[in-house]
């Protein structure tokens, strides 16, 4: 042990030595076996040195015997400690209780996480490592060792080729590797590509198939783009058609947006309230009262306690309740415009795909009324423009 422990366990004081001949008290002291430390001089009358309990009552002789009297002005290490507790019963009491809950809940298991599963479902799996013991609210020392969990939740799980349990703390960690299952053939009946608006081609691409249109081709719904059929009229067969076919769609929106637009707006006026978390469930301890606000959000902070790599389940929460205000903005008619244009547009994108890409657009009727701006507006978009059409084939008798 250190010499600091040492002494923090035995005990020492800081005293300060006035009157008399304070420097032939400190060389007797000395002289005579006697550790003292920190010598000072704080004045010119008076010195401060540090010694251990025993060596203090030793030290009266030397007092009596250089005319020096003696103040203690700090005690320090674990029996001063001990009188301490022993007068505040109550407090080491809720102290050595506090530590024991902490030890308690923290031996227990809080949460259990399933990773890298996607075909085996998280309640397959949870149930699977209940039967083995493992769940929320387990004791850690009730739990298997981690490789023979691993192995038995392995036999368990059909289409698992690997289970990995890892614990940290509190939390317990599942990780699944499933078996890689051969790719099933796509199975597709001989079909055409067909257009599925009417459209200009901007591109067109046939993986497997013969392409019937060119590029900067009109084109009605329903027509065949790339078909399903090659080869002459004697050696003709049928194939499943592939391809990629993009083309210029058009859009007609009749837009109508109101001049005036509800917004919220935070006054900066808010109240706090905290909450003292234990698990899943949350104690307030201040902030209580309804809301002195008639129109509010509320906004979440959550902080749990950890200790070293242990996440533990208790912590604090506060609740910022900021009042807030719904004001009118009034939108000028170019304001109201490009919002009804870009709602359109996202709108638009929705039905086309999200490859789908808006090449121009053009107001095709415009005006304000009542409060409203209202407009006809044509967009011209590129965008995929195949759908499938099976291919029937006739057979002959």
């Amino acid at each position: 042990m250190s010499a600091f422990g040492t002494k923090w366990l035995q005990g020492k004081v800081t005293v300060q030595i006035r009157g008399g001949h304070p420097e032939q008290l400190v060389n007797e002291a000395l002289a005579g076996g006697l550790e003292l430390s920190s010598i000072r001089w704080t004045s010119s009358e008076k010195l401060e040195l540090e010694l251990s309990i025993g060596h203090f009552f030793e030290l009266r002789a030397y007092l009596k015997k250089t005319g020096c009297r003696a103040h203690v002005i700090k005690r320090q290490g674990l029996p001063f400690w001990l009188v301490r507790i022993e007068k505040r019963k109550l407090f080491a009491g809720g102290l050595v209780l506090f530590f024991g809950v902490i030890f308690m809940l923290s031996s227990l298991v809080w949460t259990v996480n399933v990773e890298g599963n996607v075909r085996l479902s998280e309640d397959q799996i949870r149930a699977a490592a209940r039967q083995e013991g493992l769940y929320p609210l387990q004791w850690s020392f009730r739990l298997q060792n981690m490789d023979q969990l691993s192995k038995k939740l392995v036999q368990k799980l059909p289409g698992s080729s690997w289970i990995g349990v890892e614990k940290s703390g509190t939390r317990v960690t599942i990780k699944i590797v499933e078996q890689t299952m051969p790719e099933l053939a796509e199975l597709n009946n001989p079909r055409h590509l067909v257009a599925s608006a009417d459209s200009v081609v901007t591109e067109i691409i046939a993986e497997a198939g013969r392409p019937v249109v060119r590029k900067n081709t009109r084109v009605k719904q329903g027509q065949i783009l790339i078909s399903g059929t090659i080869g002459g009229e004697e050696h003709s067969k049928t194939v499943v058609a592939k391809g990629k076919v993009r083309g210029l769609v058009w859009y007609e929106f009749e837009i109508s947006v109101p001049m005036t637009q509800s917004v919220k707006v935070y006054t900066g006026e808010k109240k706090t309230k905290w909450y003292a978390l234990f698990g899943s469930r949350a104690l307030q301890v201040s902030g209580f009262g309804k809301s002195p606000f008639d129109s509010s959000e509320s906004i979440l902070q959550e902080e749990r306690a950890a200790w070293r790599k242990w996440t533990l389940p208790i912590g604090r929460m506060k609740e910022t309740v900021m009042e807030m205000r719904i004001d009118q903005r009034e939108l000028s008619p170019e304001e109201a415009k490009n919002t009804g244009i870009l709602q359109a547009k996202a709108e638009l994108l929705s039905k086309a795909g999200a490859d789908a890409v808006v090449r121009n657009e053009i107001v095709l009727h415009e005006k304000a009324d009542n409060g409203k701006v209202y407009m006809k507006v044509l967009f011209e978009a590129e965008q995929s423009i195949v759908t499938e059409m099976p291919l029937i084939q006739m057979q002959g008798d």
